[in-house]
Parts: structure tokens; C-alpha cells; sequence
């Protein structure tokens, strides 16, 4: 039998456990819903083993929710954004009674998510004998840089042009079968998102496909804007492009408040 010592791990202890959790391809509808996400969070959190002691949440305008469930044991947060179907969440227990597991499998089917990501699992205030430990729970990866803001991703890659795809649901239906209408949207557009004149010559084209719904192209120097209105299910699908900058969600809210949707999705690119 080996007289060699065994190292035994030390087990420490700390006062909290962090994890963030990320929920893609959620439904938009839910997202865009903060009844519904106070709903499926207090649900999740009963389904955890956590104790709710109260909760709260905001319905940004056009849309995006924020907020919370206090538990005895800490708390759920959550931040939406419908127009990703995307959730970013934290999960916060100061006990061993919940189930984490349960806990991101409820919000799963709750927020009806297609993929899940734990993105990180922290120990907060870490303690042993001499008290606290002050120690980083978690290192940010150098390796890549994000920005919280498109135009500083613009300027900082020197990009050619920016492209928007912008998916409005819930549309006011006689809007969108009215060409005159539609017109009067890419002008106003145009200006709403600031871009410059420069004086240059519009070219607009509109056609209506064997449904009835109708198709439209717009042109104005660098600025390209293309549509496809649906007037049966209050659709409407936008293309847009600049080599100018402006900023995506500026054209996003206008589009959603000009056809009185519901709800809205977007996907953005830099073009270098």
C-alpha cells in the first residue's frame, strides 16, 4: 500500500451561484409579450423549486420586454428582443434547493426556444477562513471584440454599406394593399432615418404578383429599399440597403408604427 499523501481538493464555499443561459429562435409573439414572459418565468421558477415572493416586467414600445422574479433564494431575469427571438437570461440562487436543470428546461418549453446555451456558471463571493476572496468569477474572452452599437461596428470596419431585413407582423391590411400608401412610407423612410440627399433622382417600381399582393422597388443614389406587401396575412417584408449609415432599429420602429403592427423581426449586416 503507497505511504504517499493524497491531495484532496478543497471544497470552498460561496454565497451565491450565477448562471446566464441563452434561449434562440424563441417564439416572437411570447417575446413581444411581457404578460406572457412574467407567465412562463414565474412557471419555471415554481417548476425549479424556488419560492416567488413577487415579480416584474416591461413592455418597451414597439417592443422588447425586461424583467424580473424575486425568489427567497435570489432571482430570474430576463432580457427579449422578439425581433431575434432571442432571450438572454440569469438565474441567480443563494441555496442548494433549485434545480437548475428544471429551471432552463421550463423556460425552454415556456418560451418555446429551439436551441439553449448555458453561457456561463459563476460562483459569486467565494469565502474561506480569512473571509472574502477576491477573486474574478469569470474572464472575458479577449479573443473577440463585440460592440453594442452598429455604427461603431461601421466605423470601426470601415464598411461599404449596411443592410437591414426588417419582418413586420400584424400590419394594417387596407395600408397594404394601397400602392399610394406605400409610396408615402419609402418617402417618409427616407427621411426618418436621416440619410443624405445629395439631390439624387427617386426610381420607384411597383408591381402585384397572381395573389393580389403587391411588390415594390425603390432606388435613391446609394439607397436601395425593397418590399413585399402582403395584404391577406399583414405581412410585410423589407429589404434595405445604404452606403450611407443608419441606424437599423430607428427604421425597424418607424416601419412597425407607420403599418400599426404587432410585432416585428430583424436581421442586420455590415457589407465590407
Amino acid at each position: 500500500m503507497s505511504s504517499e499523501k493524497i491531495e484532496v481538493p478543497e471544497i470552498g464555499h460561496a454565497l451565491g451561484k450565477h448562471m446566464t443561459v441563452e434561449y434562440y429562435e424563441c417564439d416572437a409573439k411570447i417575446l413581444a409579450d411581457a404578460r406572457a414572459v412574467e407567465d412562463a418565468f414565474i412557471k419555471a421558477a415554481n417548476e425549479s423549486g424556488a419560492t416567488v415572493i413577487g415579480s416584474g416586467f416591461h413592455h418597451f414600445e414597439p417592443q422588447g420586454v425586461s424583467g424580473f422574479v424575486v425568489i427567497a433564494e435570489s432571482h430570474f431575469s430576463v432580457h427579449a428582443w422578439p425581433e431575434f427571438d432571442y432571450a438572454a437570461v440569469d438565474i441567480f440562487t443563494c441555496g442548494e434547493s433549485i434545480d437548475f436543470h428544471k429551471a432552463v428546461s421550463a423556460l425552454k418549453k415556456y418560451l418555446k426556444a429551439q436551441e439553449v446555451v448555458i453561457s456561463a456558471v459563476m460562483n459569486r463571493g467565494i469565502t474561506n477562513n480569512d473571509g472574502m476572496v477576491k477573486q474574478i468569477p469569470l474572464f472575458d474572452d479577449k479573443s473577440h471584440l463585440y460592440s453594442l452599437s452598429w455604427k461603431s461596428g461601421y466605423e470601426r470596419t470601415n464598411a461599404h454599406g449596411l443592410s437591414c431585413n426588417i419582418d413586420i407582423y400584424g400590419g394594417e391590411r387596407p395600408l397594404l394593399k394601397d400602392p399610394a400608401a406605400v409610396e408615402r412610407f419609402a418617402a417618409e423612410l427616407f427621411g426618418a432615418m436621416a440619410l443624405p440627399d445629395r439631390g439624387a433622382k427617386t426610381v420607384i417600381e411597383f408591381t402585384t404578383d397572381d395573389n393580389g399582393d403587391l411588390n415594390m422597388m425603390l432606388m435613391r443614389g446609394t439607397f436601395r429599399l425593397s418590399g413585399r406587401f402582403l395584404a391577406s396575412t399583414g405581412t410585410v417584408y423589407l429589404d434595405i440597403f445604404s452606403c450611407d449609415y443608419y441606424e437599423p432599429r430607428d427604421a425597424a420602429e418607424f416601419a412597425i408604427a407607420f403599418f400599426s403592427g404587432s410585432n416585428y423581426r430583424m436581421q442586420v449586416a455590415l457589407r465590407r
